[in-house]
């Protein structure tokens, strides 16, 4: 209720107890005033009745949900089932126009008020989770395979002559089919063994780009985290090849974002050379549903293309269920989650180390683990 609706309440009701209640309205809306003005995610987590009335507040923004509207001939906002709407909390119009999954659609404020907060508070968290000068992101109803594959697409515009992606080998279907998709060829670099890990090698990466020519390569695609005994890409090395180059380097940064050592390449790698964009899983990072991904970039002009490649509005279920879940955690929240993991993996290095299972210590060191809240919970993952 607004501030007359509280007046009027004072006649049915004593004012000294309207004037709590409205104290209490304040208190939510306080925090909502400072997500909007600042557009970071809170230090503290909310309580679930404090989203849910942003939420409501968001829906009522939408055209479905306007009063007396009769949505006759509209294809948006008419949903057959009430547990459905109840489901979306009746933010039907999803994110986006035809032309940018990251425009504002005319008729729903309310959801592309959502869209641009679950962006806004994402990017806050990349940059809190170590990538501090990453300038601009997105989140996409994708996984990472459809992401990556929609970054070739867009470099594909750039490089017209490109036809080949040098790719240090991960044994991981999904990032050898986005390449595939797009239409490029794989150019498959085998990793070194050094010690009981398997490493970059970095002088065949170069062999390669200059045999087929710097001007036929679309990309560098790199990886940060993978399986055992892999460890992630020298991200710094292949940085500065790229930049010496004049050549697009995308990252699959799938686990990464839990990593401080990921994170950690990524930032140097975009210092010392070049990282065009490096993409990474919701779920795997943020404890969602499957079906999202986050895109990002230190260029801002090449992420909005980025962005503007992706063929008509999208489902804001992802955006949704993130931005849930990071107001609800909080950043305080988040970053305890991170220091968890690192303190399970090192109770779980010590034991491994004890039982000498080397195998297992590398699976937990690449990163493989999503976030953990009991070191149990780590050695099942493992």
């Amino acid at each position: 209720m607004n501030a007359e609706n509280f007046g009027s309440s004072e006649r049915l009701v004593t004012a000294a107890y309207v004037r709590q209640g409205a104290q209490g309205r304040r208190a939510h809306e306080l925090r909502l005033r400072a997500l909007l003005e600042q557009g970071k995610c809170p230090e503290d987590g909310w309580d679930e009745s404090t989203i849910e009335l942003f939420l409501h507040e968001l829906a009522i923004m939408d055209s479905n949900n306007f009063l007396g509207n009769c949505g006759v001939g509209e294809r948006e906002g008419r949903v057959a089932s009430g547990l459905v709407a109840r489901r979306h909390y009746r933010l039907i119009h999803g994110i986006g126009r035809s032309g940018d999954i990251s425009a504002v659609q005319p008729k729903a404020a309310g959801s592309s008020l959502l869209n641009k907060l679950t962006n806004s508070v994402v990017l806050d968290i990349i940059k809190l989770a170590g990538v501090r000068t990453v300038t601009n992101c997105f989140v996409v109803p994708m996984a990472t395979g459809m992401s990556l594959t929609l970054c070739f697409l867009t470099l594909r515009h750039k490089r017209p002559k490109a036809k080949y992606i040098i790719w240090p080998r991960i044994d991981q279907k999904s990032c050898f089919k986005s390449m595939i998709t797009a239409g490029f060829e794989p150019v498959v670099i085998e990793n070194v063994l050094e010690g009981d890990e398997l490493r970059t090698d970095i002088e065949a990466v170069e062999a390669k780009i200059k045999s087929l020519g710097a001007e036929n390569i679309l990309c560098v695609h790199s990886t940060t985290s993978c399986f055992a005994p892999r460890v992630p890409d020298r991200l710094e090395e292949l940085a500065v090849i790229c930049a010496n180059y004049d050549i697009p380097h995308i990252v699959n940064n799938a686990y990464g974002i839990q990593s401080s050592k990921c994170m950690h390449l990524i930032q140097q790698g975009a210092r010392v050379g070049r990282i065009d964009a490096f993409v990474q899983s919701l779920d795997k990072n943020f404890m969602v549903p499957v079906g999202g991904a986050i895109i990002a970039g230190f260029n801002e002009s090449f992420v909005q293309e980025i962005s503007k490649m992706y063929p008509g509005r999208a489902s804001a279920s992802p955006s949704l269920d993130v931005l849930i879940t990071l107001l609800s955690l909080g950043a305080s929240g988040y970053k305890q989650l991170l220091k968890e993991r690192k303190v399970s993996f090192l109770a779980s290095n010590t034991f491994f180390k004890s039982a000498g299972n080397k195998v297992l210590v590398k699976t937990a060191l690449c990163g493989k683990a999503c976030l953990c809240l009991e070191k149990s919970q780590l050695l099942v993952r493992l």
